[in-house]
């Protein structure tokens, strides 16, 4: 019986299709500019090495810096003028209550003329508007103070995209020299994912049914890997094809080109 399972898996994988493939890693992305500036810092003998948690492009950010430092420091002046104001805001309104309370005393009082009530309603209206003038000069503050907050993080961001990072990433290509001017979308650099690897097979209509389940062979071998992914749409590109890809551990160099059969599994009885 074993015998015959061997011959009848000998035979599928005589019958089993043929594709090839190359080695590539899991992700290769295309890395753009963000923002636009100078470029300070490309070192090209980090081209092929995998980079660690320190920029391997750097685009001039001393204004930025400059800028978000003046912003911390206003920021903390306003907000000490609203404590100020605040303070302001507490002794007014005591104040406003007092006043509040006298005119309602005058003005039950009869022997009070009309120009002494007038006086007194005046002032009463008086404090009434230093106190509304301090709100809003409180809330006037706070719209500054949360316009510099939303200054401050877009600095942030503008920072943080001048200094590209990729850490456990192979630099695959740079785009770029120091001394180079980059605007918004100017290529920078392609950066790969080489903690995987991955094989791209297309297949015809017929081959896409259970093609999860079938087994891999890669140059004639068998392995454990499956098809990860099958794409359901057909290919632009290689026309009426389904796209496939077998995920696998990374080799010690990629790019090289494999011979990959999918055969269907064997069950023995």
């Amino acid at each position: 019986m074993k015998i015959l399972l061997a011959l009848i898996l000998v035979i599928s994988i005589s019958f089993a299709k043929v594709y090839y493939a190359k080695v590539e890693p899991f992700e290769v992305r295309n890395i753009s500019s963000n923002v636009s500036g100078l470029v300070m810092y490309a070192n090209e003998d980090l081209i092929g090495t995998r980079l660690s948690s320190k920029p391997y492009i750097r685009i001039d950010d001393k204004l930025d810096i400059k800028e978000l430092q003046y912003i911390e420091d206003k920021l903390e002046y306003l907000r000490k003028i609203v404590d100020v104001n605040n303070k302001v805001l507490d002794n007014l309104s005591r104040s406003l209550e007092k006043k509040r309370q006298n005119y309602s005393k005058v003005v039950a009082l009869k022997f009070k003329s009309s120009v002494e009530k007038d006086k007194e309603y005046y002032d009463l209206i008086a404090n009434e508007n230093s106190n509304l003038n301090t709100q809003k000069e409180i809330e006037n503050l706070k719209v500054q103070i949360t316009d510099l907050k939303l200054r401050r993080a877009y600095l942030q961001r503008s920072i943080d995209d001048k200094r590209l990072i990729a850490d456990g990433f192979v630099l695959y290509n740079l785009l770029v020299k120091p001394g180079q001017v980059v605007g918004i979308s100017t290529p920078l650099a392609k950066v790969a994912d080489v903690s995987k690897a991955k094989l791209t097979i297309y297949l015809d209509e017929a081959d896409v049914v259970n093609v999860k389940k079938k087994l891999v062979y890669i140059d004639g071998k068998k392995t454990s890997y499956k098809v990860s992914r099958v794409l359901s749409i057909a290919d632009s590109i290689n026309i009426s094809k389904y796209m496939a890809q077998i995920i696998m551990p990374s080799p010690k160099l990629f790019s090289k080109l494999v011979k990959v059969e999918l055969v269907k599994e064997q069950i023995s009885e």
